[in-house]
């Protein structure tokens, strides 16, 4: 399936382009026997739906220990404690609903698991799934979250290093603590979360684990996930060979969930616009079906926002009788508090209206979700090793995921899940997503494994081996940066510093040689505002003043110098909110960028490098970006499209570059790639020539002998 799958086809219907998508419930009439969608969206009887009827959370109104003894889970908890002390590691595979994330943490702290100054490490690949989890750990325990219950995320430590007994982290942060203790001596036990999504860092962390539980036999591991290749994940870490089943180190536990019935629904016909679509579908779920709160998954933060304000305006439109709705976003780029909204509880007359990505397809769970409406796409970070660019790609999901969202539908009640494409689409859909490690630039893979004393990355024990090329690839790149010498060895200081830093090696680099440059707080505020997604906002009755106000930082030296001019005016003013409103940038986004560029001062400072101003030299700072990012050069093509200087791939400004409407500027250098109907370049800084064999001559050969010797092999 891909996106033109979802035009019209063969003249079935009319204008169903511009019409509300129909579905049909498989196991039913068939479509065009009869008009199964309508009936099953309208108000008309419906005793001849074989869904059941609704059914509310039986236990919401019971104590906090009532409802962990209700969770499917807590059958299991002797079993759990029992494969604990029996095997090194345990694969759990619990259904959605069943209340793994919640209570084995608390299951393993009451069986002593945390007592001698040890603690208990849970990971997860996301950062609101490690504060909600933790947030709600702590409040079943009855603890204030940071004492006995922690979390600990990038830029964001809540743990009491006395106190924490449970701390909860992302996978990320799980690989900052290998660093800081290689034999995670501190750690009883670590309960790897969601591990059937396959993020880079939870791969890595498996591999560390194996290696690890080698040389510390009394560390134990659970793996926990809703769909995963249970055999698969024992038998990595199984170091039996003896043939013998009572030698071996590692078992699988299946916990049954408790997830109700939920219907499936797919359209009668490929839908031309799967956002127009999913917004006609809410409106109908809202009009015609039960209370209920809805989720629908989209692909990225702009298909998001353009939804969001396409539900309000419709339900300003609605009457004061009828059912109220309250419409939220929800995505990664959110600021803590905003994403913690989907979480609150809603009038009985008010219908939630949950906006997101794939962030809840499994991560987190949206309590009182009874309607799915899936796009059937997801936005996924791929690499390209021939051209050594990664590109954020929309592509369809695959089966795992499909089912993974239409389970939200039935975690506290029967639900229905509208799929906005056919169930022929659905059966093309590849099985399972592709691993993260297997299409992802594996730079910072190799930084991360080389600091950890992984000397041969090629031979260490991956779950899913990434190609040859892309590793290849990320250890050129890291030699060019200096971060490697010849030999493939970690430089000092160097490329140990770089692997301290919790960004991409780029960024590592770029900050540690500011200070060469003299520009290194303009450096840290360039890092820390990259962070931030969504800096400018576009509130949907003030386009147009949005955009006159990002004018008045834009600056013509790009993207960079841009974010530069908006945090160095936020703080001249005070951090003033109302300032922020009234020039429409991200109040909260940007005092989260002071708290990340004041962390990375003190890692700069702790390496030596000088915090210093370059007040009015743009050129410093540019050249300082250039010195990080020099791989990612493009030059204006006669055509008038942009082309790499390495490859010779064809790119393009990104339309909400400050770029965008100026006359386009010969080379500049850039942060990433996102590619929708062409690759965009996105954050941008304009660049000379003459710089890139000033700064980077070992990657570049401009004006030298080598260049003309070049020119003259050709004309040969």
């Amino acid at each position: 399936m891909n996106r033109n799958d979802f035009k019209k086809k063969q003249g079935q219907g009319a204008g169903t382009g511009s019409a509300v998508p129909r579905f049909w419930k498989p196991g039913t009439a068939g479509p065009g026997l009869t008009n199964i969608a309508e009936e099953r969206t309208t108000n008309t009887d419906t005793s001849d739906i074989s869904a059941p009827s609704i059914v509310y959370n039986p236990n919401k109104n019971l104590s906090i220990e009532q409802q962990r003894q209700k969770l499917p889970v807590f059958q299991y908890r002797n079993h759990i404690l029992y494969l604990t002390e029996r095997y090194q590691t345990v694969v759990v595979i619990g259904e959605t609903g069943c209340g793994k994330s919640t209570q084995i943490p608390q299951y393993l702290l009451e069986a002593g698991w945390a007592t001698e100054g040890h603690v208990i490490g849970v990971t997860q690949p996301r950062r609101v799934a490690a504060i909600t989890v933790a947030t709600r750990v702590a409040e079943e325990r009855g603890s204030i979250l940071g004492d006995e219950i922690g979390y600990l995320i990038r830029f964001d430590d809540c743990c009491d290093l006395d106190k924490t007994r449970v701390k909860f982290m992302t996978d990320g942060m799980m690989i900052r603590e290998i660093m800081k203790d290689p034999l995670l001596r501190k750690y009883s036990i670590i309960l790897l979360d969601e591990a059937h999504e396959r993020a880079l860092n939870t791969d890595i962390i498996l591999g560390l684990l194996r290696k690890i539980q080698k040389k510390q036999k009394d560390l134990r591991l659970i793996v926990a996930s809703a769909t995963l290749d249970a055999e698969e994940m024992r038998d990595f870490f199984n170091t039996n060979e003896t043939g013998d089943p009572e030698k071996d180190t590692a078992a699988i536990l299946t916990i049954e969930g408790r997830e109700y019935p939920v219907d499936i629904h797919y359209t009668l016909d490929p839908v031309p616009n799967y956002v127009k679509s999913a917004v006609e579908t809410v409106m109908k779920i809202h009009f015609n079906e039960k209370p209920g709160d809805v989720v629908i998954f989209l692909t990225g933060m702009n298909e998001v926002d353009d939804v969001v304000s396409q539900l309000i305006s419709e339900a300003r439109k609605l009457s004061k009788d009828s059912m109220k709705m309250r419409v939220l976003p929800m995505h990664g780029s959110l600021p803590a508090n905003e994403q913690m909204k989907v979480f609150e509880r809603t009038s009985h007359h008010t219908r939630k209206i949950v906006v997101a990505t794939n962030i809840a397809e499994a991560s987190i769970t949206i309590p009182g979700m009874t309607y799915v409406v899936d796009a059937g796409f997801v936005k996924l970070k791929t690499y390209n090793p021939t051209s050594g660019i990664e590109s954020l790609v929309v592509i369809p999901i695959s089966q795992a995921s499909a089912n993974q969202r239409a389970g939200r539908a039935g975690r506290v009640r029967a639900g229905k899940a509208f799929r906005l494409y056919t169930e022929e689409a659905y059966e093309k859909l590849p099985e399972s997503t592709v691993p993260e490690m297997q299409r992802s630039d594996l730079a910072p893979v190799i930084l991360q494994l080389k600091a950890l004393g992984v000397s041969n990355v090629l031979r260490f024990h991956f779950l899913s081996p990434p190609p040859a090329q892309n590793m290849i690839r990320g250890l050129e790149l890291l030699y060019a940066l200096g971060a490697l010498d010849a030999a493939g060895n970690l430089t000092s200081p160097l490329g140990l510093q770089m692997a301290e830093f919790p960004l991409t090696p780029q960024f590592a680099k770029m900050l540690l040689s500011s200070g060469d440059f003299g520009c290194s707080e303009e450096a840290i505020i360039v890092c820390a505002m990259s962070q931030i997604q969504n800096v400018f906002v576009t509130p949907s009755d003030r386009r147009l003043a949005a955009d006159k106000e990002k004018r008045k930082f834009s600056v013509l030296e790009g993207d960079h110098l841009t974010l530069v001019n908006v945090y160095k005016s936020f703080i001249k003013f005070g951090q003033n909110s109302r300032w922020c409103h009234d020039h429409c940038l991200n109040y909260k986004g940007l005092n989260r960028a002071v708290e990340i560029s004041n962390q990375l001062g003190r890692l700069l400072t702790k390496y030596q490098v000088k915090i210093v101003s370059c007040e009015e030299n743009t050129e410093a700072l540019s050249k300082c970006i250039l010195s990080g990012f020099f791989t990612n050069t493009a030059h204006l093509h006669y055509s008038g499209e942009y082309r790499t200087l390495r490859d010779n791939h064809s790119l393009h400004i990104h339309p909400t570059s400050v770029l965008a409407c100026e006359e386009p500027p010969q080379w500049v250098v850039f942060n990433e790639v996102v590619q929708t109907k062409k690759d965009y370049m996105r954050d941008i800084t304009v660049i000379k020539k003459e710089w890139l064999h000033e700064i980077a001559s070992h990657f570049f050969q401009f004006g030298t002998e080598r260049e003309l010797a070049a020119k003259r092999r050709k004309l040969e």
